[in-house]
């Protein structure tokens, strides 16, 4: 394995310390401003010197894997020496003094100008850059100035970031090795060699410049070069991309995120910053545990710190409704909402838009994330809290049935359960004690009553939806689900709920007054996607029979 020097910890100005293997992705994610890109500036200038001003990031620990005599190998071995009254190393990058760098190899206080041996930043602006032509060189005198000269001189990796290319966009790219001053790239079906023809005969040339520049290709096919080439070809071992998904379709943002995951070379240590989901997404399908994902909280002129490690990406990613849900865009989020349903968020959102429009306030950071049912709410809120992302959880009536999963939420989002369990027993209590709608030998009549009214071979899917109404009639929760805070007892219940209420919505837990979404509006028939379609039809920030609605949603951006 070759000399390389790495980063061995990060210390925040928030005084959190992050730990840090040699081959490490790190992965920053934030809302906007939150300090992602000025953390990857910040580092890159510590590993020249650790005096370098900084405002996100307090401190880097410098590791190197071989000793010193080993990295000046290196060296030797990947510049190229101009001698001379002061000798200096030339290569792709650095331009290194003799006469500095045995201080360079012992200092405590940075790495000074090895830091362009060992690293490189690849930021937005310069990032199609690397895809155009290079300068033709002396290989023999001249050091790399470009990445392609990597490719140009080694067939073997050319072959290699080929088959890479072909993957994205099942188009070959090929170094046109006779093109003069300028070394460009094509893209396209690579010609084959016939008999007697090599890479400078001029039928093959012929061939080869029919085929399209990857200069003319579009930014985001120029961008993916771009990333790959600095992150797989060149012999940099930290590499900083600030925003690696910039010009690309989500598609191929993931799978960006999937390559760098996948094919990284085992030595390297890379810094990412992004806003994209799908590339987040096609780091983590990879399933690689070299991932870390460090989320940014700005609060005045402090970042929190908080780190999600592989196995918590996991616990989501295990989950298959989880998995093909939005909640990874939490991360980039200030605020989460979740919800039970896709329906439910649609409508909680829209009704939220509505006040913000016609009051004319300042949009909050939020998302609206569901989970697939309330069973599932805990393991999102539990992944959530670690990234100490603000989250609140709006939950239908019935979830005071059960002590699963409502005290797995409640106790997720930092409350203690011992401080409502004797109140939430007497509500509970309350309600299982009222009589259902309909009682055993009722339920029973009524349907054999359905089932004597068909012969057909094929079960109807009428008589089916009707037995599920009588099944609900059963239950004394349906009931409740269906009236909300009025179908509680009064008196000592009634006292109980307002108490437990209380303390659900301060740690962020919004029980459904009125039963569910639905008994918002009772004017609208249907349920479901139906019922919001309906629902969204009206004005919702005027319509009278949506007041409750807009007092329930008020409370979430309190």
């Amino acid at each position: 394995m070759n000399p390389y020097f790495f980063i061995e910890s990060i210390t925040f100005n928030d005084g959190s310390k992050v730990e840090l293997e040699y081959n490490d992705i790190v992965l920053f994610v934030g809302a906007n401003n939150s300090g992602k890109s000025a953390s990857l500036k910040e580092m890159y200038n510590l590993l020249e010197s650790k005096e370098n001003p900084t405002k996100v990031i307090e401190e880097i620990k410098i590791k190197k894997n071989r000793n010193n005599d080993e990295i000046l190998s290196f060296l030797n071995e990947n510049s190229k020496i101009k001698e001379g009254s002061i000798k200096e190393y030339k290569g792709y990058g650095f331009n290194i003094l003799d006469i500095a760098l045995k201080g360079y190899l012992n200092s405590e206080k940075g790495i000074g100008s090895l830091k362009k041996l060992f690293s490189n930043f690849i930021g937005t602006e310069n990032r199609l850059q690397s895809s155009n032509p290079a300068t033709n060189i002396d290989f023999t005198k001249e050091p790399y100035s470009h990445p392609i000269h990597f490719l140009y001189r080694l067939d073997e990796l050319e072959l290699e970031f080929s088959n890479y290319f072909k993957s994205a966009f099942n188009l070959d790219l090929i170094v046109h090795r006779s093109a003069g001053s300028k070394i460009p790239l094509y893209v396209g079906d690579k010609p084959v060699l016939k008999s007697g023809e090599d890479r400078v005969s001029s039928s093959y040339i012929e061939s080869l410049e029919k085929l399209d520049l990857l200069e003319e290709q579009g930014d985001g096919m120029r961008s993916f070069v771009s990333v790959l080439l600095n992150a797989f070809v060149t012999t940099q071992n930290i590499l900083f991309i600030d925003e690696p998904e910039a010009f690309l379709h989500p598609p191929q943002a993931k799978f960006l995120g999937k390559m760098l995951s996948n094919n990284l070379p085992d030595h390297k240590q890379l810094f990412l910053s992004t806003h994209s989901e799908d590339l987040l997404k096609g780091l983590i399908e990879s399933s690689n545990n070299r991932l870390k994902v460090i989320r940014l909280n700005r609060i005045g002129k402090i970042n929190k710190v908080n780190l999600l490690e592989n196995s918590d990406i996991n616990e989501i990613w295990s989950d298959s409704l989880l998995r093909h849900s939005n909640i990874l865009s939490s991360l980039f989020h200030k605020k989460v909402i979740i919800c039970e349903s896709d329906s439910d968020c649609r409508s909680y959102s829209a009704i939220l838009s509505s006040i913000i429009d016609y009051e004319n306030i300042p949009s909050p950071d939020l998302l609206f994330i569901h989970c697939g049912g309330k069973q599932r709410i805990p393991i999102v809120v539990k992944s959530l809290q670690k990234l100490n992302i603000p989250t609140l959880v709006i939950a239908d009536f019935d979830v005071l049935n059960s002590l699963s999963p409502l005290r797995e939420i409640f106790q997720n989002l930092g409350g203690n359960w011992d401080s409502v369990e004797k109140k939430w027993n007497i509500v509970k209590n309350k309600i299982d004690e009222k009589r259902p709608e309909l009682e055993t030998d009722e339920v029973k009549n009524e349907i054999q009553i359905l089932l004597n009214s068909t012969s057909d071979r094929l079960f109807p899917k009428e008589i089916s939806n009707q037995i599920q109404k009588i099944l609900k009639k059963a239950s004394a929760w349906s009931e409740a689900k269906n009236n909300g805070v009025s179908y509680i007892p009064s008196g000592d219940a009634t006292s109980a709920f307002i108490e437990i209420n209380e303390k659900f919505q301060e740690i962020g837990l919004f029980i459904v007054e009125v039963g569910e979404l639905e008994n918002f509006d009772k004017s609208i028939g249907n349920h479901g996607p139906k019922w919001v379609n309906e629902v969204l039809k009206k004005n919702l920030y005027t319509d009278p029979g949506l007041n409750l609605a807009r007092e329930f949603v008020r409370k979430l951006i309190e």
